[in-house]
């Protein structure tokens, strides 16, 4: 609270403690005026509204509901708000102020269905003004014109090769099909709907609002978590990127500041409702804010893979009718720039970092300058017509099967489940940092990165472009965040340079290592049983490995360690396990708006399941044989809407009852935790008529051979089984595919075997040719191949 704001706070409580019967009066600041009504009679309650408010009948919702027991709350939107006890307010001013109408020009009176007086002044001159901190932050909002007309000289001009238009005053067809009025109270409002699944951009869904436990949770918008986190930690850090060497931080406060105006210019630039923004680019602050600002201007949040091919991107466009597309730099420009004469809805496009190469492309600085040049009331138009039912965000699925599909995203998916997750892993409010790095595009990192740092007003820190390209241990070591989330791939990695350095190790050194190891694997299979009791040696072995350890990988702050979006392997599970860095493996979809089922190390943890299903997350088994596997089935409030435009997908996923089926084959045990054995597609039906799930012999063979990065059992409809294998390589730091080269632990297997110059594909291919030679060492290789193949066969033929 500023000085001056105290100034005023005080002296209406003095009024209020010095009278039995309070009367209005005008308190003098020195800059600028404040109003303050003291009350008389047995009103509910006063509110004083600072110079800086809009008078937003949404803002002032905000604080009554979430502060509604304190007395004196301040925020920048609302002000003050005072509890009294009189049901008569009476106002002295200049001139008689009966109704709105009558108040004077800089005065504005609102009297709410509740009984609160609302009086909103804004002074004809003088305001505030604070230059922000970091680059990209906005200057307040009265500092326009001037910048515009410098920065954006044709800003307002039709030219033949842009696809810019800026619409001043021509109302979309979204806005002329305005909601009835009763249902203008967003964003926090529900929709009629009757079914728990709909494939329109209009359309509103259930939700499965329970009577207790997490499910009961009232529903909340993306705008209103926002503004609460806001409420509670307005100078605390909210987004840090490192610029030229040094670390530019957004704080929560300059945060929806600059959420505000961006969603502002979106509006602007001709967003309707319920068309998508596309975001094409690495993870950044302004890749955040362009996503949520497009949430808050009525319209949809698209990522889309910087790894898209330009008719990939080309489809995300037409199936998100995208009035707006913003992407990174030149090379995400070009893929837009050679298809946006295909996309009839597009007028403009952004790039938020570099200076663009051709004409009518906007840069960042002039799309946040447009938005302070935009009028506050449409931006508070488009938030009074949202509603937590309705969707807010498209991911899109990779497109293995088909096109890629528009999974359909609501608010309350978003907001519950964030929350729930907050809440099941213990995260901290004010405290927890988070590192982001993994494609904002999927719905695993918008939950990390995104929707749980603002559920408890964690700081997110952006990793450098290139972090996959082996900069990400480097980029740990200095953010040291306290909560880490990786996929599989990202595991794998670091578990192949660890066990390289391994190889190196010798002696003592070696030996202390091993048992160490064996310790923290004891230690943590303890806890998986339910016990708190350390083996002995543990604080030993913690001193001198697992501590380095973890400062080494820049885990020695990380609270919480998750992994998701594939399976981990058992192996890489256990060796982190045993280093007491248990990550957590999570399992979700995107139908389900990430998590559903997570180990946690302190209320339930198996190494081999997927964990137990998060408080509110239903699990069901559908058509379980006699081991009791079956189909997995989700139910819950973080079950996605349905695929836009595509009901014939939606129906085959979503039962009526709103469960969703995820193609995935497993069963729970009695402790509730879930277990995955395959997949439905997946299921091989021999020549024979013998069931096979493939799963357990492509897994078991990866185990036994580590030089294995994929391997795929073939065989529906044939006498026999065939596996095709893939051998661990390098990656191309670019593209991140695979290379050709064999990777340093797979040429040491290889040269284990005499076959010492095998340094690619080529060269394994070759000596496998080869191999029917007598004496050749790939044959040895060849065989070991063959008869863990077999035996694997052998087991399962005697199962079946």
């Amino acid at each position: 609270m500023t000085p001056r704001r105290k100034q005023a706070y005080g002296d209406v409580i003095s009024e209020m403690n010095n009278k039995t019967s309070f009367e209005s009066r005008r308190i003098h600041h020195e800059d600028p005026e404040i109003h303050t009504i003291v009350p008389s009679g047995d009103s509910k309650r006063v509110v004083l509204i600072s110079s800086k408010s809009r008078g937003s009948d949404w803002d002032l919702t905000m604080v009554k509901d979430e502060q509604d027991s304190n007395n004196g709350v301040e925020s920048e939107d609302s002000g003050f708000q005072l509890d009294a006890d009189s049901s008569s307010i009476k106002i002295i001013a200049p001139a008689p102020v009966n109704d709105a109408a009558a108040a004077p020009a800089d005065m504005t009176v609102t009297t709410q269905k509740s009984g609160t007086t609302v009086i909103n002044i804004t002074p004809p001159c003088k305001m505030e003004h604070r230059l922000l901190e970091h680059l990209h932050s906005t200057p307040l909002p009265s500092i326009v014109s001037a910048e515009v007309a410098r920065d954006c000289p044709d800003l307002g001009k039709r030219r033949t090769s842009s696809v810019l238009e800026a619409k001043d005053s021509s109302k979309s067809v979204g806005e002329m099909r305005q909601q009835p009025k009763e249902l203008n109270k967003g964003p926090d409002q529900l929709f009629p709907a009757d079914s728990y699944t709909t494939t329109s951009a209009t359309g509103a869904v259930k939700l499965k609002i329970d009577e207790r436990g997490m499910a009961s949770i009232p529903p909340l918008s993306v705008p209103t978590l926002l503004q609460r986190t806001v409420a509670r930690h307005m100078d605390h850090p909210a987004l840090c990127v490192k610029r030229d060497g040094k670390w530019i931080k957004w704080t929560y406060k300059q945060y929806l500041h600059d959420v505000r105006v961006c969603a502002k210019a979106f509006i602007r630039l001709g967003l309707e409702r319920f068309h998508s923004v596309c975001i094409l680019g690495f993870n950044s602050p302004e890749w955040i804010i362009a996503d949520l600002a497009a949430i808050h201007a009525g319209g949809f949040a698209a990522g889309i893979y910087t790894t898209n091919s330009a008719e990939a991107c080309l489809h995300c466009a037409l199936n998100g009718q995208a009035d707006i597309i913003v992407v990174e730099d030149r090379k995400q420009l070009e893929k837009i720039l050679s298809i946006k004469d295909q996309i009839p809805t597009l007028k403009a496009i952004v790039q938020y970092t570099g200076k663009p190469h051709v004409e009518g492309v906007i840069t960042w600085s002039q799309l946040m300058h447009l938005g302070n040049a935009t009028p506050d009331n449409v931006y508070e138009d488009r938030l009074k017509k949202l509603a937590v039912n309705q969707c807010c965000t498209l991911i899109y699925t990779s497109g293995t099967t088909g096109p890629p599909k528009g999974v359909m995203l609501n608010h309350d998916n978003l907001t519950w489940i964030s929350n729930n997750l907050a809440t099941y892993m213990n995260l901290r409010d004010g405290k927890d940092t988070f590192l982001s790095y993994l494609p904002l595009s999927h719905v695993a990192a918008q939950i990390t990165d995104i929707y749980a740092p603002l559920s408890v007003g964690g700081t997110v820190y952006f990793a450098d472009p290139d972090v996959l390209k082996g900069t990400l241990a480097e980029t740990l070591r200095e953010v040291r965040p306290t909560c880490f989330f990786g996929v599989p791939r990202v595991w794998e990695k670091i578990y192949e340079k660890m066990q390289a350095i391994g190889k190196q190790t010798t002696g003592i050194k070696k030996t202390i290592a091993t048992w160490s190891k064996s310790v923290g694997l004891s230690y943590n299979r303890r806890r998986m049983e339910g016990r708190s009791s350390k083996p002995f040696g543990f604080a030993l072995a913690n001193a001198l490995v697992f501590k380095k350890v973890r400062e080494g990988l820049g885990l020695d702050k990380a609270r919480v360690i998750l992994s998701g979006a594939a399976p981990l392997s058992k192996e890489v599970a256990e060796y982190f396990t045993s280093l007491d860095i248990p990550p957590a493996q999570v399992y979700g979809m995107s139908e389900s708006t990430g998590p559903h089922s997570i180990n946690n190390i302190t209320k339930g943890y198996q190494l081999n399941s997927a964990g137990k299903s998060v408080p509110g997350c239903l699990t069901k088994i559908a058509n379980p044989d006699k081991d009791g596997n079956g189909e997995i089935l989700m139910g819950g409030r973080h079950v996605f809407m349905g695929y836009l435009n595509d009901p014939g997908n939606t129906s085959s996923v979503v039962d009526a009852d709103g469960y969703l089926s995820t193609g995935d084959v497993g069963h729970t045990d009695k402790f509730g935790f879930v277990y995955i054995t395959g997949r439905i597609k997946e299921i091989l039906i021999t020549a024979g008529g013998e069931n096979v799930a493939p799963v357990l012999i492509e897994d078991n063979i990866k185990a036994e051979l580590p030089i294995v990065s994929h391997a795929m059992v073939v065989g529906d409809r044939r006498k026999f089984l065939s596996i095709l294998l893939t051998l661990r390589t390098e990656v191309d730091p670019d593209t991140q595919e695979p290379l050709p080269i064999l990777t340093r632990p797979t040429r040491d297997i290889c040269e284990s075997y005499g076959l010492s110059l095998a340094e690619t594909v080529t060269d394994v291919i070759c000596a496998a040719e080869r191999g029917m030679a007598e004496r050749d060492p790939m044959a040895a290789f060849s065989v070991l191949v063959a008869l863990v193949v077999w035996e694997n066969l052998r087991t399962l033929s005697q199962e079946i």
